[in-house]
């Protein structure tokens, strides 16, 4: 799915700033793709952009009105609908990545359809997939590996591919989830793909290009989380992957949401590499991504030091230090 850009990013009723992460995500990576934000009344979120009511975005350019904010069970509320439909007659877009479709909202869907205009459900892939042939494909590819889910892939490939670009190195990253999409404008969230065919839609998603071209592809899972191991394994042999980043968040015992210990990292990067290997036998790790927020400065570098002098690879946090290091190697 391509979504049509600029946006207006439309916070609703958030009740905190964690609450409009989707929204905070892409004004941080791409605030050039962002009008203005519609925040209602009962608002609690910001993300620093012009305030703006439906007319004052469609005049500022305005062709998509995002869904900005993720409410309990990801659902469509109904206070929303008369701003939803506001922006459909104004000329916009619509695009979500909440479980519950705008498809399946009767008014929107009639409304859409009259005017002719887009419900983009980017968390429901429309297109079909082939099953993956595995057969080498031109071009570079990078992917962010994890010790457990929510760790860091995602920042860490957006991370990587602002400091190619920075370079003038020829670089895209590829969305697999419903917030990258929505940053990037485009991609798969794999997530609800058929299982036989995550192989292939990472082929499709990430597909032959330029020699010297790098597609920087967003992890999910991890290959140790007893939830998620399998969506990881697709995307591994999907991507092909030339460079592997292990991505790491230091103070957790736990897999999220499951009983079951954080892996060693050297254990982690054996397995993910000899995945990887199966349909790219150059695979190879270039560095360590580490999730330090919730550490000191000084706790974080002395941990990053220790685990870049046990593994021989660059450690880094994106947040803190960037990527440079870590695209050094590539």
């Amino acid at each position: 799915m391509e979504i049509q850009k600029p946006y207006l990013l439309f916070l609703g009723d958030a009740h905190d700033i964690l609450a409009a992460k989707v929204a905070i995500g892409i004004k941080q990576w791409h605030p050039e793709y962002c009008v203005g934000q519609y925040r209602m009344e009962e608002c609690h979120a910001d993300c620093d952009l012009p305030d703006m009511d439906i007319a004052a975005a469609k005049a500022a350019g305005a062709k998509t009105l995002v869904i900005g904010v993720a409410n309990r069970g990801g659902i469509i509320s109904d206070k929303w609908i008369s701003i939803l439909t506001e922006a459909l007659e104004a000329g916009m877009d619509l695009a979500s990545g909440l479980h519950n479709r705008l498809t399946d909202v009767p008014e929107l869907k009639a409304l859409a359809d009259k005017l002719g205009r887009k419900l983009f459900d980017v968390r429901h892939p429309t297109q079909t997939f082939p099953v993956a042939n595995g057969k080498k494909r031109e071009g570079k590819r990078l992917l962010p590996v994890g010790t457990d889910c929510s760790c860091g892939k995602m920042y860490t490939a957006l991370a990587i591919e602002k400091e190619m670009l920075e370079r003038g190195m020829k670089a895209t990253f590829r969305a697999t989830g419903q917030t990258g999409i929505l940053i990037s404008g485009a991609g798969v969230s794999i997530d609800a793909v058929v299982s036989d065919f995550v192989a292939g839609a990472v082929e499709v998603l990430a597909p032959a290009n330029d020699a010297d071209h790098w597609d920087v592809i967003e992890g999910q899972g991890s290959l140790f989380h007893p939830s998620f191991a399998g969506v990881t394994t697709g995307i591994i042999h999907g991507a092909q992957a030339d460079a592997l980043v292990l991505c790491h968040e230091p103070t957790r015992t736990t897999m999220r949401g499951v009983d079951y210990p954080i892996v060693d990292l050297g254990e982690c990067m054996a397995l993910n590499l000899a995945m990887a290997k199966l349909t790219n036998p150059k695979a190879r790790f270039v560095g360590i991504s580490v999730n330090t927020a919730k550490l000191s400065e000084k706790e974080a570098i002395a941990l990053m030091a220790d685990i870049e002098e046990k593994y021989g690879l660059p450690t880094v946090d994106p947040f803190r230090q960037g990527m440079s290091r870590i695209v050094d190697q590539l």
